[in-house]
């Protein structure tokens, strides 16, 4: 039975959590005190120092020796059982797709578990929830959000493939190869091109490299004004930037300074890269979540003018073009490509897309330009509007080989992947010879430590003031992702903790841990490859406002 002093130890643990996120809201959204920029900095801070730290300080004080291997199972089980269910239905049933199966794999089996879970189920059930936790947290990061982040680059993988090579031409790759800017397969943040060679037996060989990498940066740097950054993902990060709209005769300049140096034959900008603020357009469309560079900051979804442009301008010698595309018709917005040379522009069908094709004159060697994907026409239907030939796709090693490399380099981005293997591999060698880190180091990882908790949660407040609406997906599809998060999740982990033999305290451990509130980094995800990510910013932002009272009450039902 629990007690009004069970209840306020409860209390006492998630208040100031709540506390240090409705300050920042109110002190953006109310009091006006910081700036998106500032805003942005907090982010940041948080981002690469607060939450890896505090990741590091759980995770090395953990005994990997002495984990619980029932808890674990039973977390393994949960998850495996929501990933065969859903990868059955996107299989044999019409009303499923990869697109939903990430989605609701996320919203089910991804809770918030270092932030939320550790404080609040410590105050629940005692100290021994913190191993657990942690536990939870190292699989996290090693295995769910890997494999979150392989099901997200297939599915880009799959989508710039019928792109590039619609119909069975596809099916005759043997090889990819990757240039080293290339981090992720998406394309939104930075177009994408390829460029395939054919042997005399019919075997396709594909680079994929950025459009822009044959151009030297700093020409582009200087005359375009941007700096690309690599994307770094982690549990804080969620925020993304919008970069100011170029002026028209800051345009042209632009690209006469470019051309005069001699860029490259081909510069492809993407929607973030170039805004033409001053166009008008009738059906404007929310691009807040387009950005790739997961250490920025969205202040609010913008409004883009960029979608149903319809712009052919002569700049000689360049040539830029546009074709006419409905907005409701597409899943990513087109990017704007010039060209140097002769170049054959083609205007598409509205509703169809346009891509750039260059023969080489001397060899078997193709270049292809990503112009943007229609993700439900592309794959089905041809230029006259019929039936499409069956889509080939490579072999499956060729494709596995190609998404592991995309996935090892976004890793080796994210400070959480450091943090967590450091933490790790130090846990292993202190448990395991019973060494002591030193206290210079240990008291300089607890100062920053001691402040990631709270700043993460100061983090979370800014972002929920920052944007437009709480609930940013609709009624009905906030309903689904909270029925889903707090009513599927918990009965799922209930389930396969029951069937591998576990007892109170915990079984309730387990089942309130699975009724904690939407995880951070499948929301950023979800917001870097423009896959519902306004159904996963209501799970963080809603989510977090109701997950409280969700959790006393099953406290107080699993405690009856």
């Amino acid at each position: 039975m629990i007690t009004a002093e069970d209840f306020y130890h409860v209390m006492c643990a998630m208040v100031p959590l709540y506390s240090a996120m409705l300050l920042a809201y109110a002190s953006v959204k109310w009091c006006k005190i910081f700036t998106p920029d500032q805003c942005s900095g907090i982010n940041r801070f948080v981002a690469v120092f607060a939450v890896p730290v505090l990741s590091f300080h759980f995770i090395s004080d953990n005994n990997p020796y002495q984990m619980d291997s029932k808890f674990i199972i039973a977390d393994t089980i949960s998850k495996l059982l929501v990933l065969l269910f859903l990868s059955l239905w996107a299989i044999f049933f019409s009303g499923g797709s990869l697109e939903w199966l990430i989605t609701l794999f996320s919203l089910c089996t991804l809770p918030n578990t270092l932030v939320m879970g550790i404080p609040l189920l410590q105050a629940m059930y005692g100290p021994f929830t913190q191993s657990l936790m942690v536990q939870l947290v190292v699989l996290q990061c090693i295995i769910w959000y890997t494999l979150l982040l392989f099901l997200f680059e297939y599915r880009a993988a799959t989508l710039l493939i019928h792109t590039h090579f619609p119909g069975p031409t596809a099916a005759s790759i043997t090889q990819f190869e990757i240039d080293g800017d290339v981090i992720s397969l998406d394309g939104r943040d930075m177009p994408l091109r390829t460029e395939s060679e054919t042997d005399n037996q019919g075997r396709i060989r594909v680079r994929i490299r950025r459009s822009t990498s044959s151009a030297p940066d700093s020409v582009l740097s200087s005359s375009m004004g941007l700096t690309p950054r690599p994307s770094d993902l982690s549990n804080a990060d969620i925020f993304s930037v919008h970069t100011p709209p170029l002026q028209l005769h800051e345009f042209h300049s632009a690209v006469s300074e470019a051309t005069a140096a001699g860029v490259g034959h081909d510069i492809v900008f993407g929607h973030g890269d170039l805004g033409l603020g001053y166009l008008s357009s009738t059906s404007p469309r929310l691009s807040g979540y387009a950005s790739s560079d997961a250490y920025s900051l969205q202040p609010t979804p913008q409004r883009s003018n960029f979608n149903e442009l319809e712009a052919v301008a002569t700049l000689s010698p360049p040539v830029w073009a546009r074709s006419p595309i409905p907005v409701g018709r597409i899943c990513q917005q087109s990017p704007v490509a010039f060209s140097a040379g002769p170049r054959v522009v083609r205007k598409s069908p509205p509703g169809k897309y346009e891509e750039g094709d260059r023969q080489d004159t001397t060899g078997s060697t193709s270049e292809k330009e990503m112009s943007f994907r229609d993700c439900t026409k592309m794959a089905t239907e041809d230029e006259a509007g019929g039936p499409k030939e069956a889509q080939g796709m490579p072999g499956t090693m060729v494709m596995t080989r190609l998404i592991l490399v995309v996935v090892g380099r976004k890793l080796s981005r994210n400070p959480n992947t450091y943090s967590s293997a450091l933490g790790l591999l130090w846990s292993l060698i202190s448990f395991k010879w019973n060494v002591g880190m030193p206290s210079l180091v240990k008291s300089s990882i607890q100062i920053i430590s001691d402040a990631g908790l709270g700043m993460a949660m100061f983090s979370l407040g800014l972002f929920m003031a920052l944007q437009p609406r709480v609930i940013a997906c609709g009624a009905k599809r906030a309903a689904m992702a909270m029925g889903i998060r707090f009513i599927g999740g918990p009965l799922v982990m209930s389930a396969a903790s029951v069937a591998v033999g576990l007892t109170p305290p915990k079984l309730h451990t387990a089942i309130v841990q699975a009724a904690l509130p939407q995880g951070i980094v499948p929301f950023v995800f979800a917001r870097e490859y423009g896959l519902h990510p306004d159904i996963l910013s209501t799970g963080v932002i809603f989510g977090m406002l109701v997950s409280l009272p969700v959790t006393l009450l099953y406290y107080i039902f699993l405690g009856l």
